[in-house]
């Protein structure tokens, strides 16, 4: 095969790179972190439609959709994210597809970014739909045209299972030569893709004698090095880990496997194993490798002692320590210190904070002050995924819960049930469009009392900036669509935004019903990269009383605290946005500077 020369590239966009070696035609996707890089890098290329979805059921549907009509299609989305998509996926296994279907889900052991670890490899035992796992970003690229090998010679969807480390890690990759895009052409099959029970019955048959022919297309898919009456395998990064650790050490007589395809394990390493008196199994989260080993071993009536999850571990991100010990308990032998990942430059810790012109500050800031005005006691802030769940921290302390996109209205609406205490629910523009609108519904259908707050800074913010549909669809508009009767609009930034949220809770207490506002600022980091800041807050001291509010209670990270307790204005962490101005009750922040032309439109577009 010929091979372009190597390039130093992330994990993210050696799959990409590998998509288009295939031949994909369609992508789409949820930003998500880390799989957003995918999508980013493939709406770099004009011949291969790729778009951000609304939803990871919506990005999957329509990956599934092109490849049913024979096209080459992906998918991306984070771990959690298969849980949203989840009951297509598992429709999908069923009916196979025409063309070829890759869904690409990136995990987040130790939760850098997400709500929980969750293992994805139980939707493959589960869906029969087989699980192939790259160790590095050149594995990512061979693989994922492994995995639309796969899923083109069979007709069944295939996942590419990948996480933080391989994702986000830079290495030189060889990268294949693109292929010209494979797309589809109108092709009806009604009596194959409509899952009536007579169709459906009929598929499950076909998904068997699929999954069949899978174990033979995967059955090469492991990696022997070495030998000996010690076996250690390896899963995905674990595999590298695995690697670099058995060659530092030098142990004697042990054998190392690799394992590409974790569901279905390849049948073909119970040979590997002949001879062998012990297996370590090293995987991240749960033991799914480890048990399907346990069970080949059992049916085939072997006597091999089979460990894994008892030395390893099952929580946050397998690394080089704890690979170490478990080898080291494993192949009894001390494991030096030098092999150790231990970090020797100490990094200042550094709590998380919303950026330096955030809007969502300020909507934490004037609503609390709101909610006061509007004479509520007391509230439980129903929270959503999103940058705004940094407001569960001091000094806000504005997100009672949030455990899903989506779900800040159903939890409102179930804490309501319970206590009669009117709730807020505080949802994000992307997240209203990915899975709030449900949740509106259900609050106009079923009366609920609840301020609905939308946080719009017009954006997917938290993984990149990524286009909202807000930005083509007027979130008041959609809102009363659905029947919310009360809606309006404020500045985030505007001491009268409070006023707004006050008019609104009296509204909801009035009517029983729900009110929506929409906070709507542009994040800060989409303003600055369309305009460059010239302006600066400075505090004068004459008038600054030290009272704390600025920096205790606004805190913005631009705002610092002298000894004498008043306000000093860092100039390098200031944009100039000005939210700070109007918090000061006693007018002694300014801004400084001439406004940039198109730095209003910058913030509101």
């Amino acid at each position: 095969m010929l091979v372009q020369r190597p390039r130093l590239i992330l994990g993210n966009e050696a799959i990409a790179y590998g998509a288009l070696a295939s031949g994909v035609s369609v992508a789409a996707g949820y930003p998500g972190t880390p799989s957003t890089e995918i999508i980013e890098t493939l709406m770099k290329f004009k011949d291969v439609y790729a778009e951000w979805s609304s939803n990871e059921k919506i990005a999957f549907e329509t990956a599934y959709g092109s490849a049913i009509m024979g096209a080459r299609s992906l998918v991306t989305m984070k771990h959690v994210g298969m849980n949203v998509a989840s009951d297509s996926i598992m429709s999908s296994s069923y009916t196979g597809v025409s063309g070829a279907l890759v869904i690409v889900s990136a995990g987040d052991p130790g939760m850098w970014s997400s709500q929980s670890e969750q293992d994805i490899r139980h939707y493959g035992l589960m869906g029969l739909i087989p699980i192939i796992e790259p160790f590095d970003p050149q594995s990512a690229h061979d693989l994922t045209m492994r995995a639309f090998e796969i899923s083109s010679k069979v007709g069944h969807p295939v996942i590419l299972s990948t996480n933080t480390r391989i994702s986000h890690v830079r290495s030189s990759v060889k990268i294949a030569p693109f292929s010209d895009p494979i797309r589809g052409k109108l092709n009806k099959n009604p009596f194959k893709y409509s899952l009536v029970p007579e169709v459906a019955k009929k598929d499950r048959e076909e998904q068997l004698e699929r999954w069949n022919k899978i174990k033979e297309e995967v059955s090469d898919m492991i990696i022997t090095e070495g030998s000996g009456e010690k076996v250690v395998v390896g899963v995905g990064i674990s595999y590298s880990y695995v690697k670099e650790l058995v060659q530092l050490l030098n142990p004697h007589n042990v054998k190392v496997i690799g394992v590409t395809s974790s569901v279905p394990v390849p049948e073909s390493i119970l040979k590997e194993l002949e001879g062998a008196d012990e297996v370590l199994v090293i995987e991240e989260l749960d033991p799914i490798v480890e048990n399907q080993i346990k069970e080949m071993v059992v049916d085939n009536g072997l006597h091999l002692k089979i460990m894994g999850k008892r030395l390893t571990g099952r929580v946050g991100e397998m690394d080089m320590d704890r690979v170490a010990r478990a080898l080291s308990e494993f192949l009894n032998i001390e494991v030096k210190r030098e092999v150790s990942s231990e970090r020797s430059l100490e990094i200042p810790s550094r709590p998380p904070a919303m950026c330096s012109g955030c809007p969502h500050r300020s909507s934490f800031f004037f609503l609390k002050r709101g909610i006061s005005l509007g004479g509520l006691k007391e509230t439980f802030y129903s929270g959503d995924i999103g940058c705004y769940s940094l407001g569960l921290l001091p000094p806000f302390n504005e997100q009672d819960s949030l455990i899903s996109m989506g779900s800040s209205m159903g939890v409102a609406n179930g804490v309501y049930r319970a206590t009669s205490i009117i709730p807020i629910a505080i949802i994000g523009d992307s997240t209203f469009f990915h899975s709030g609108l449900a949740g509106v519904a259900n609050a106009v259908f079923n009366n609920l009392p609840v301020l609905i707050l939308v946080l719009d800074n017009r954006s997917t913010a938290m993984t990149g900036q990524q286009p909202s549909p807000s930005t083509a669809i007027d979130i008041l508009d959609a809102a009363k669509g659905l029947g919310v009767k009360y809606v309006d609009v404020g500045d985030p930034f505007s001491p009268d935004f409070s006023k707004k949220i006050a008019k609104a809770v009296d509204w909801v207490k009035k009517n029983n019903g729900p009110a929506l506002v929409v906070a709507k600022r542009a994040c800060a980091l989409v303003a600055i990269d369309k305009v460059k800041p010239t302006q600066l807050a400075v505090v004068d001291m004459r008038k600054c009383t030290g009272c704390t509010i600025c920096y205790d209670h606004f805190t913005c990270p631009a705002i610092l605290k002298r000894e004498d307790k008043k306000a000093f204005i860092n100039p390098t962490e200031c944009i100039g946005c000005g939210a700070c101005v109007p918090v000061c009750p006693f007018n002694a922040i300014s801004l400084q500077g001439e406004k940039p032309e198109g730095w209003d439109e910058a913030w509101t577009g």
